[in-house]
């Protein structure tokens, strides 16, 4: 399967590609950070995870805000695109697939030859967002210490092995929106990259994705 850059959860409305967009969300050649590339994981207990750092791997990740009723996510759009973009031009990334919903999102993310850091990745794009959100006047709990309590602290993580996991994990992120009931056609829901894989004729817009048993479980536990 060919591999191209995109933007990422650009509204369905969208239909040019790389209209209305920043240069680093448009659609390249293989430049920036939004490229096209799941298995599922062990079930552990909590206390046995470690985490898997391997230089230059594609990763399936799961994020979730701290209150699973919130709807942040998707109401402050454009302050998560913001900060996924300061943390791409800091420490570069590639993204192969990403679904946001309104209180969590799946990605699959490739990191460059010789780097595993993708915690402090995903630290910054958390705490850039945080900070967006606050500055505008939004209220986010705190600890005794001070802290923001928007994000759970962890998240969970999954290293890609081949091919045939990387499709099923990005078949598990288009059809997730309709997994959670928030629209009943994955070419519904707007914050995709469902979009852009149509846009590049990797898939159709009446494409509705595959639930089948294999693919429960993923993303659904804390790293």
């Amino acid at each position: 399967m060919e591999r191209r850059s995109w933007a990422f959860f650009c509204p369905a409305s969208s239909r040019n590609p790389g209209s209305a967009l920043p240069p680093i969300l448009s659609p390249t050649s293989g430049k920036g950070p939004f490229r096209f590339k799941l298995h599922p994981m062990r079930v552990m207990m909590m206390v046995q995870y470690r985490r898997n750092f391997v230089p230059g791997a594609t990763y399936f990740f799961t994020v979730t805000i701290a209150d699973r009723r919130s709807s942040m996510l998707t109401d402050q759009i454009d302050a998560l695109r913001a900060a996924f973009r300061v943390t791409y031009r800091e420490r570069p990334f590639a993204i192969d697939a990403i679904v946001i919903l309104p209180d969590h999102l799946h990605v699959v993310m490739k990191l460059p030859d010789g780097d595993a850091d993708f915690s402090g990745r995903w630290r910054r794009i958390k705490g850039s967002f945080t900070s967006a959100v606050v500055a505008q006047g939004v209220s986010v709990l705190r600890n005794r210490r001070g802290e923001f309590l928007l994000w759970q602290r962890r998240f969970w993580e999954h290293t890609i092995r081949d091919e045939c996991d990387f499709e099923r994990h990005v078949d598990y992120i288009h059809y997730n929106p309709v997994k959670h009931g928030l629209v009943t056609r994955v070419c519904d829901w707007p914050f995709s990259s469902f979009h852009r894989f149509v846009r590049c004729g990797d898939l159709s817009e009446d494409w509705a994705g595959s639930h089948d048993s294999t693919a429960k479980g993923f993303g659904e536990r804390r790293g």
